[in-house]
């Protein structure tokens, strides 16, 4: 698995502004659309919940880092319920979220896109590595006791 940024890319984004409006926009919008299909869509995809879950994933890693907290206790949630949303993909080939998990993962989506508008980009850059660098982890089998791994949507 390639990384999405290096140290040098890290070294380089701006070290108190946000993050460039169209990267921005992009990855909001991108995550939006994710939730969106997951909740109504006809045949949401994998790649609606992995923008969700990459999202979710980086809201983690900046709660560690200690860039903002999880206010409303929602993150376990929100790990839980895309898990589970995963988990029955595999078995009945859909992927939806049930209505405690909409809510869970709103909440986080809607705090990560709070964060992404008001945190710098270098810092970004830095959670975006760290966060890769656990899920690649955990693909190689160093869990964590609260991680949830879904494999092959």
């Amino acid at each position: 698995m390639k990384s999405t940024y290096t140290m040098m890319d890290e070294l380089m984004a701006h070290p108190k502004n946000p993050m460039p409006d169209q990267f921005r926009i992009h990855q909001l919008t991108r995550m939006w659309e994710g939730l969106a299909s997951m909740e109504s869509a006809p045949n949401p995809t994998s790649d609606d919940w992995r923008v969700c879950s990459d999202a979710v994933n980086l809201m983690e890693t900046l709660i560690e880092m200690g860039v903002c907290e999880d206010k409303q206790g929602l993150l376990t949630d929100a790990v839980n319920a895309l898990g589970a949303a995963g988990k029955r993909a595999m078995q009945r080939g859909i992927l939806r979220l049930d209505g405690a998990g909409i809510f869970a993962v709103r909440s986080i989506l809607e705090d990560y896109a709070a964060v992404l508008d008001s945190v710098s980009h270098r810092t970004m850059v830095r959670a975006h590595r760290l966060t890769e660098k656990r899920i690649q982890g955990i693909l190689r089998g160093r869990k964590q006791p609260h991680d949830v791994e879904v494999v092959d949507l």
